[in-house]
């Protein structure tokens, strides 16, 4: 863990010599909701590639890169794609950029994904609040030795979505629903039988990213708000095949709506 932690502190300290503004907020900006960081005023952009330390991505719809600036008078720092489990990173590679927001200083985490609807009230286009989430993979980024300077051994999970952001959320926009997100690591499409299990515990969302950084965010003491972009229903429920190129396509179209909720949101936040 102490090569963790030093591994954290080599690339906040890369950034915090090179940023203008120190971030308070983060936003990870999941599969086709990458653009709202074309809006940021006076970006300073750092490809994954040359950040120390760093994963790279290697998802469609994930542009790879950390833009770090203002929007709407909030210091923010956003991740143009994220890392997942099953593209062989450890959980420990996937929840760095986390460890490394907070590290810049970063208090509020915005997490946004692209994901499967269980909940058949959801249509694909809709976004969704996530207000709790079950880990279906079975395991999670804080197994192994616990470093007390990133968080405490066994953190509280009672609120991983922080209400009073949620209920921020829906000034902004008092119809958005709200759910539970499955993790499924992925990286196939979950069959029928999966999907009827996962109803069956209380799911109404699922997908492959999202709940190890909450984990790992409220492990370093961050407030978490996520936003669930259903992209298809899931397995079961839709009758065409799968396709990553449509949930893309979908993606980038609710972007435009997810954008607006997110640009009236910030001036909010604390």
């Amino acid at each position: 863990m102490d090569n963790y932690k030093s591994t954290i502190d080599a690339c906040a300290d890369y950034l915090k010599s090179r940023i203008i503004t120190p971030p308070e907020i983060g936003l990870i900006l999941g599969t086709g909701l990458g653009q709202l960081a074309d809006q940021i005023e006076n970006p300073q952009i750092f490809p994954y590639s040359e950040l120390p330390h760093f994963p790279t991505s290697t998802v469609v719809g994930h542009k790879g890169q950390l833009v770090i600036g203002t929007l709407h008078g909030k210091a923010v720092a956003m991740l143009q794609g994220r890392f997942h489990y099953y593209e062989g990173y450890s959980l420990k590679e996937v929840v760095f950029p986390v460890y490394v927001l907070k590290a810049l200083g970063v208090k509020t985490l915005i997490v946004t994904n692209a994901c499967g609807g269980m909940n058949t009230a959801y249509q694909p286009g809709d976004i969704v609040l996530i207000n709790d989430f079950i880990n279906t993979a079975f395991t999670n980024p804080l197994i192994g030795p616990n470093d007390d300077e990133l968080g405490p051994r066994f953190p509280d999970m009672s609120e991983p979505y922080k209400k009073s952001l949620i209920d921020l959320a829906l000034s902004v926009d008092k119809h958005l629903p709200q759910g539970v997100y499955c993790w499924f690591s992925g990286p196939y499409y979950e069959t029928a039988a999966e999907i009827r299990a996962f109803r069956i515990l209380g799911g109404d969302l699922v997908g492959m990213s999202t709940v190890p950084e909450t984990i790992a965010a409220n492990h370093c003491g961050m407030s978490v708000l996520a936003f669930a972009v259903v992209t298809n229903m899931a397995t079961g429920i839709q009758t065409v095949k799968h396709d990553h190129h449509r949930v893309v396509q979908m993606a980038n179209l609710a972007a435009i709506r997810l954008e607006k909720i997110l640009i009236d949101l910030l001036p909010k936040l604390p």
